[in-house]
């Protein structure tokens, strides 16, 4: 009866009861004899696979003899086996939920047999592939960057109703002014080639005209494109000093007559001038300029891409503002000339909305639509920020006077981004 019993589970205590453990016994032998007749008419001569590992066993037996549900001692077969699983589940939460359901599978005999718990076990222990992780990995970071990704604003879509706003054709206007730009702008270095003109009266002249350009109350591309003739045509024709101020009088004349729809007449710009010069000296210089130039008045000024990044940037009506005054004291500085037009635009622009918000701005739209990133603004947005510290306080200061007026919001009055002049510029 020892044997037997040791055999099955060597765990298992002997019997006090010889006399149930003799009846017990023949049971047990019964139970055993057809075991092993089961395992001689295997086909193959296959071994029957262990039931439930001993280690396993020796865990549910404790857990049944704390719960006292079979207080006598039985051989393992596959009946028992099953029950005693069963019961374990039922009976061993916390033991369950450490161990992994064990899985069913079929022998040839169709019978069910269970997986070895421990085997299950081992197999949850291991860690995870590393191609796995690496995928959770980059699946979180994905969808970061989808989170925080700022959106490219569609800003032409309320726009599709208006016929003026030409939504149909801008992006193919802007591109062609983007590719024209580089024909409107001068060489920085043209004044050199002038031998009674330097850039200190240049600077004079673009002051004064800003001044009659306001008090004539003239469009804003008028300005600009008086600026650019000004530019082009001194870097291809050298001018006496006593004649620079007519130059720049017939300069407006000339985009007045392209931009405005009222004009203003000949004697208009003689009386401004205090009459320096007369009738037929505006149109003889009018006459060389046109013809120094070839008649070509369509380049791309800063204008047309301010109202674009503009509106790229959603401004308000404090933003516009701040934004074309900053760019038109870039026009009086002769060392502006190095930067595209594009590139004034959308540094007015960047400069602005870091001078009333007090930190860095510049949006994904507004990169997008103006093709310039914030490291390439800072530049140019450094040398604003200088212009604006001494609009006040400086020798020319038509410009700070203009925005000083309540039609101008008192824009001059705003403070300048001066922490942009604290960061190093990047490479």
């Amino acid at each position: 009866m020892e044997r037997i019993s040791d055999e099955n589970n060597p765990n298992l205590t002997k019997p006090t009861n010889f006399q149930g453990c003799r009846k017990f016994g023949q049971e047990i032998k019964h139970n055993r004899r057809a075991l092993s007749v089961i395992n001689h008419n295997l086909v193959g001569a296959k071994a029957y696979p262990c039931v439930v590992n001993k280690r396993g066993l020796s865990q549910r037996n404790e857990c049944i003899e704390n719960k006292q549900l079979d207080p006598v001692h039985r051989p393992i077969t596959r009946k028992f086996a099953a029950q005693i699983s069963s019961t374990s589940q039922r009976h061993c939460p916390e033991e369950t939920k450490k161990l992994k359901p064990s899985v069913p599978s079929s022998n040839e005999f169709g019978d069910c047999i269970f997986i070895d718990v421990e085997e299950n076990k081992t197999s949850l222990d291991q860690p995870v592939p590393m191609f796995l992780e690496e995928t959770e990995v980059a699946s979180e970071v994905e969808m970061e960057d989808i989170i925080i990704e700022e959106p490219i604003v569609d800003i032409d879509g309320c726009d599709r109703k208006n016929p003026f706003a030409v939504v149909e054709y801008v992006e193919d206007l802007h591109a062609y002014y983007k590719n024209m730009e580089k024909f409107s702008c001068v060489s920085p270095n043209y004044m050199d080639q002038q031998s009674d003109v330097n850039e200190k009266m240049r600077a004079i002249l673009i002051d004064w005209l800003i001044e009659v350009h306001d008090k004539f109350d003239l469009m804003g591309e008028t300005l600009f494109l008086t600026v650019n003739l000004i530019d082009r045509f001194l870097s291809q024709q050298t001018v006496m000093r006593k004649k620079l101020q007519l130059v720049g009088l017939v300069a407006m004349l000339l985009a007045c007559k392209y931009e405005e729809v009222s004009v203003p007449v000949v004697g208009d710009l003689i009386l401004i001038s205090d009459k320096a010069y007369s009738r037929k000296e505006v149109l003889e210089m009018e006459r060389l300029m046109l013809n120094t130039l070839q008649f070509n008045m369509s380049f791309p000024t800063p204008y047309v891409f301010m109202k674009r990044f503009l509106k790229a940037a959603q401004s308000d009506k404090k933003l516009e503002l701040l934004s074309f005054f900053l760019i038109e004291l870039a026009l009086v500085e002769y060392e502006m000339l190095k930067f595209q037009p594009s590139l004034l635009a959308a540094a007015a622009i960047y400069t602005a909305q870091c001078s009333l918000n007090g930190y860095k701005q510049w949006s994904k739209t507004c990169e997008w639509h103006s093709s310039y990133t914030e490291d390439q603004l800072l530049e140019c947005s450094r040398l604003m920020v200088g212009f604006h510290e001494k609009a006040a306080t400086g020798k020319l200061t038509g410009v700070h006077r203009k925005y000083c007026t309540s039609k101008f919001g008192y824009t001059a009055k705003c403070e300048a981004a001066k922490f942009l002049l604290q960061t190093q510029q990047q490479p």
